[in-house]
């Protein structure tokens, strides 16, 4: 029988390109590396890698077997690491999935204050729904709620989808055009604007146009920076404007570095919930995290 450490060796040194990496990323050494890659080659009957004098170079069957186990590997690695004993006796782990700016928002300051464990994932939310629904998460936080019956969710913010501006941006013109309501000026005036959007999600952007002017957006954002994070560093105290959740800018319009330009005329928000399965062996340690989110984004 084939040995499952031949192919999670396999895997490292796909993804590494080197012998060495692959050791480094398994904690085993080179040669154990080079004994699992031959026994796995003499098990397939056929080459996995071209050596060169750089990196291993996957061949084209090396590429079908990589695919073809990559994603169960990897579910057995997360199943590893979620399940596996901890060193520190008695303190509980928990997995916690949520999208990366509100964890960036809400959690993250707390991490070294909390009594137990947490692993946080990030990803698309019908993935998260089954990992929670499965047992890998053991809490997430979520606009859309599943078909799942073992899962529950509680209601606890709703966030608002608005266009922000920075603090050096003239709005005086298109407040005034908001007064006339004529959608034609309005759409003139703010396409004309330095727009900012996120390499993850422009999802905000199309809703928010679509529901607002019947179409979608027939222009593209200026810049495109790897998430809403930075979007709001770059619009703090300087100028241009963009779509994002209004909850995630709260400290910096606090502190006037950006503004509120719009709310569209029709309002857009999503509920936010804490999915949950029914029954937790953890539920102390989640109402400890859902009581910080509560306190963060009132």
């Amino acid at each position: 029988m084939v040995n499952f450490e031949w192919f999670r060796t396999f895997k490292a040194i796909y993804e590494t390109g080197s012998l060495t990496g692959a050791a480094e990323a398994l904690f085993i050494s080179q040669p154990g590396v080079s004994l699992h890659l031959s026994s796995l080659e003499s098990y397939v009957g056929y080459k996995l890698f071209d050596r060169t004098s750089r990196k291993m170079v996957s061949t084209e069957r090396g590429k079908i077997l990589y695919n073809y186990i990559q994603e169960s590997i990897s579910k057995l690695e997360d199943a590893e690491r979620h399940f596996h004993k901890s060193t520190e006796k008695d303190i509980p782990t928990i997995s916690i999935g949520m999208c990366f700016e509100t964890f960036q928002f809400t959690l993250e300051s707390y991490l070294p204050t909390l009594p137990f464990n947490v692993i946080i994932k990030f990803g698309e939310y019908p993935e998260m729904l089954a990992d929670l629904d499965n047992g890998i998460l053991d809490m997430i936080v979520t606009p859309h709620k599943g078909d799942y019956k073992g899962l529950e969710y509680k209601p606890f913010f709703k966030e608002r989808i608005v266009v922000l501006a920075g603090a050096q941006t003239p709005t005086d013109e298109f407040n005034e055009l908001l007064k006339t309501k004529d959608l034609n000026q309005i759409q003139t005036w703010l396409k004309a604007q330095t727009w900012y959007g996120s390499s993850g999600d422009m999802e905000h952007l199309r809703r928010f146009w679509h529901i607002n002017f019947g179409k979608r957006p027939d222009f593209k954002p200026n810049f495109i920076v790897p998430n809403m994070g930075s979007i709001i560093r770059c619009l703090s105290n300087g100028k241009g404007i963009a779509v994002i959740p209004d909850f995630l800018s709260k400290k910096e319009r606090d502190s006037g570095n950006i503004k509120l330009l719009w709310e569209g005329y029709n309002l857009i928000e999503n509920t936010l919930y804490f999915g949950t399965r029914k029954k937790s062996i953890y539920a102390e340690q989640v109402a400890m995290i859902q009581e910080i989110f509560e306190r963060e984004m009132v």
